[in-house]
């Protein structure tokens, strides 16, 4: 992990953002420096609404002043930035490594535009990071048990204690041979599974910091190109 090259990407997605955007905030460290620097820009008068991704994220941008709003006002979100556990070479990402995934894939799904920020390590030619999958604390037990009956590797997420994300749910971990279409559909079909870390088909454009500087990864509908 480089954190100036994870600062590099955040920094370099506030070029996308302008005045009177309705602009949805990520979670995690890289998309940390983006709120940081959209939070330097509104005391130089950049005049933006944002709407958080997870509890940690509100706490921050409050910190720096930032006007908030949610979902419930502004249906339509500008753009969203926010990070990735892992970018393979058609642009899915794996997300919810921080446990923030439902929000984000919520926000993303509301969006214009998705602009992901990482460094180079979390590009990858395929998709192996766990795939985190927020589930109900009701009968999760019987939930861990039907996901590993898909073939997947499924482990509770625990640090001392059961993690909870802010939506009050658990967060399964999956490891798997192959992340394919038809997995993730027999994933989300199991009572008690909520959503998954799987972002397919939503991301426009990656921004990836490396040691010689900002590589921009674009989607079309027609190809995945990088500059």
């Amino acid at each position: 992990m480089n954190i100036n090259l994870k600062k590099l990407a955040g920094e370099k997605a506030i070029d996308y953002i302008r005045d009177g955007m309705i602009v949805g905030l990520g979670t995690g460290s890289t998309t940390h420096f983006f709120i940081k620097k959209i939070g330097e820009e509104i005391k130089k008068g950049l005049d933006i609404i944002g709407i958080p991704t997870s509890l940690s994220t509100e706490k921050l941008a409050k910190s720096l002043d930032i006007p908030l709003s949610s979902l419930s006002e502004y249906q339509i979100v500008d753009i969203t930035v926010d990070g990735a556990d892992q970018v393979d070479f058609d642009l899915n990402l794996i997300k919810g490594g921080g446990g923030a995934l439902l929000r984000e894939k919520i926000v993303a799904s509301c969006s214009k535009k998705v602009i992901i920020v990482v460094d180079e390590s979390k590009i990858v030619k395929k998709l192996s990071y766990p795939l985190p999958v927020e589930v109900t604390p009701f009968g999760w037990e019987t939930t861990l048990k039907k996901l590993e009956h898909l073939g997947l590797n499924a482990t509770l997420r625990e640090d001392k204690k059961i993690f909870v994300s802010d939506n009050g749910n658990f967060i399964i971990d999956c490891r798997y041979q192959e992340m394919t279409m038809e997995l993730e559909t027999r994933i989300n079909m199991i009572p008690g599974v909520i959503e998954n870390g799987l972002f397919r088909n939503m991301t426009n454009i990656v921004l990836v910091g490396t040691k010689k500087g900002i590589k921009k990864i674009k989607n079309t509908k027609e190809c995945v190109t990088q500059t």
